[in-house]
């Protein structure tokens, strides 16, 4: 099931027995757990809600089984209990037999389940095995992947209307594009945005600039841009305000050395008539940046990207060794690539 058909049914039909939710998306995900929670109802701990995680997966049948004494229903939350997780090399003899029992379980008497029990898995990942398929086959299976640019936007317009903000939808593709996908960062940096507006005001992509933290990723295509453009004093302000902002100077060098990397590999799937998206290895939820890559990309010619990121790997072996101060080295490698 989608996140936003989740979300349509809480607010419209009755609990489903069994929910599994997953996801790197924790902000909406938490969302949906607390709406089940309101849903349901008074929680009782101990007597009609119950928590579960690993150090007590073992009692899951147990609690299933004990009535929720005054109380028709019993609410159990099942959280990074790592019972969905496929088994390594090592594996855990009594976790294998508590999900072979649990999924036996579950098939035997989902019927009781149903009329007594609300069940909520929620984990970072799951590995589809015998137990994932019995839940999936008796319950709602829901995947909170980062969303799609034009998703986010939706949720974020919702929000501005609700404080009778304006901001086009422009301006909020600005902010997905420059703060990421992560919808409790875009949550927290649209509040200070709606506070800074004020009500009947509007949020302006200045706006956005002045008041938001910008993600390294976006702050290297900015810097990316000015290289294109041999603008050398705001590329160097990019690299300035990153290391201003307390960016490990590590970090910014692998990052931009990964930015080259696909742009280098844009200009190989262009050349060869290959998809982009597959080439990068990018997720659904980020094809809207092929359009970015491929700009980028013309400004560029394979040789100069080639080098670039030649430069930067000699950079991280030559600092690694003490031959040069990285800083120095990463503001050299722009300086003699705006200087062509």
């Amino acid at each position: 099931m989608l996140v936003e058909e989740l979300e349509k049914s809480l607010n419209s039909q009755e609990l489903n027995s069994i929910y599994v939710l997953y996801g790197e998306e924790k902000f909406l995900l938490e969302s949906v757990v607390k709406k089940i929670k309101k849903k349901f109802g008074e929680c009782i701990n101990g007597i009609n809600y119950i928590n579960i995680d690993e150090t007590n997966i073992n009692e899951l049948i147990s609690d299933i089984q004990t009535p929720a004494f005054g109380y028709p229903k019993k609410l159990i939350i099942v959280k990074n209990s790592e019972i969905l997780k496929k088994e390594g090399k090592r594996k855990n003899p009594e976790l294998a037999k508590i999900k072979t029992n649990l999924a036996e379980y579950i098939e035997e008497n989902i019927d009781i389940i149903n009329e007594s029990t609300i069940i909520v898995f929620v984990e970072e990942n799951v590995e589809k095995q015998k137990l994932y398929k019995t839940l999936e086959k008796h319950g709602i299976v829901c995947e909170f992947a980062f969303q799609k640019p034009m998703q986010i936007i939706k949720r974020l317009k919702s929000i501005c209307n609700a404080y009778k903000v304006n901001c086009t939808e422009a301006n909020l593709q600005y902010l997905v594009e420059q703060c990421g996908q992560n919808m409790q960062n875009l949550i927290n940096e649209i509040r200070k945005l709606i506070e800074y507006a004020g009500e009947n005001g509007t949020i302006q992509k200045e706006d956005i600039d002045l008041l938001c933290t910008k993600q390294t990723q976006a702050v290297i295509f900015n810097l990316t841009d000015y290289l294109g453009k041999k603008q050398i004093g705001k590329a160097l302000e990019e690299l300035n305000n990153l290391i201003y902002n307390k960016e490990p100077i590590q970090k910014i060098l692998i990052t931009l050395y990964n930015h080259f990397k696909k742009l280098y590999f844009t200009k190989i799937a262009e050349k060869y008539k290959l998809d982009i998206a597959k080439s990068l290895n990018l997720k659904p939820n980020q094809i809207f940046l092929v359009n970015k890559y491929k700009m980028q990309a013309k400004s560029f010619t394979e040789q100069e990207i080639f080098n670039i990121v030649k430069e930067l790997i000699d950079l991280d072996y030559n600092y690694k060794i003490g031959n040069i101060d990285i800083n120095i080295g990463l503001e050299s490698i722009l300086c003699k690539n705006c200087s062509k």
